[in-house]
């Protein structure tokens, strides 16, 4: 949800100097998003059909300017592989994974990705032009 949401955000605001891409600490490559975070994506018009999870690796990391990790225990994990932060240290709260909980779970999770897409965008993506 985080990549659809974010790739939204910066055609909105029509950026195009960033790029996003979201991959898993421990991704199930192959599979398909869940029915649930594609539904609640569809409530704002986002499509989610050519995502694709992705698995995390130190080249991602390594060549990316900003990493962003939904939970500080994620952060924690790859606190050695380089410029990696969390959706704690930017915005006060962590984003818990809603796989398997129920419809209203995920759409809390998209509203509070959201509430962080929009953080990052005003606060880092917008800035980094101007640098």
């Amino acid at each position: 949800m985080a990549e659809a949401l974010l790739k939204a955000k910066i055609r909105k605001n029509k950026i195009k100097w960033w790029s996003v891409a979201s991959c898993g600490i421990r991704a199930e490559v192959g599979s398909a998003m869940s029915a649930n975070s594609r539904a609640v994506l569809s409530e704002l018009g986002i499509s989610s059909d050519k995502f694709t999870p992705k698995q995390l690796t130190q080249k991602m990391i390594s060549s990316a300017t900003l990493v962003v990790c939904m939970t500080s225990s994620q952060k924690q994990m790859l606190e050695d592989c380089g410029i990696v932060t969390c959706v704690k240290d930017l915005c006060g709260y962590d984003i818990p994974d809603p796989y398997g909980r129920d419809i209203s779970v995920y759409r809390a999770t998209r509203d509070a990705l959201s509430s962080a897409c929009d953080y990052i965008v005003e606060n880092y993506i917008k800035k980094f032009e101007e640098e």
